[in-house]
């Protein structure tokens, strides 16, 4: 496991979080898409972002400074992301697939990392087969910082009605 990761983990856990979540982006194309999700990120209390294949520099557009509470990760390829997934952690694709779950249906994972693919090519089956769930959202395509914040939004939505320790 990731020692940044794992610490972040062992943390939240000491301090009572009982909801862990990270979401990223697989070979994002455009940095406006990662600032933009990275702002979502902190906006609805995520633990940390990523960015997989491709290194993600700050914006001087970054106003909200998001880079000062939540970190940002990065790995070189699927494979090293995947064996640093943090412990109990369940991995959630987003993507438009033949066996994903309309989000509307979907029950988050208490412990989650979302993963959403590159702006032009999505995310590989080989990859969304190794998924714990794949979900999609309704009705086309979404730019991909767009998808990452409906989906920090679903769960925000749910957690609330279930009365869930969610903090924002």
């Amino acid at each position: 496991m990731d020692i940044r990761l794992n610490f972040i983990f062992v943390l939240m856990k000491f301090l009572g979080k009982k909801q862990i979540t990270g979401i990223g982006i697989l070979y994002p194309e455009h940095e406006e898409n990662v600032g933009t999700l990275w702002r979502s990120a902190m906006i609805f209390g995520v633990d940390f972002i990523f960015t997989i294949g491709r290194k993600y520099f700050k914006q001087a557009s970054d106003v909200f400074e998001s880079y000062k509470s939540v970190p940002c990760f990065f790995y070189p390829n699927f494979d090293d992301f995947y064996a640093h997934l943090p412990y109990n952690c369940r991995l959630v694709g987003v993507e438009m697939y033949e066996k994903a779950i309309c989000i509307e249906t979907f029950q988050h994972f208490s412990q989650s990392v979302y993963l959403l693919g590159s702006e032009h090519s999505g995310i590989a089956k080989k990859v969304l087969e190794r998924c714990h769930a794949v979900i999609q959202l309704p009705k086309g395509s979404y730019n991909v910082a767009m998808a990452g914040t409906i989906v920090l939004y679903d769960r925000y939505l749910k957690n609330q009605w279930k009365g869930a320790d969610y903090e924002s």
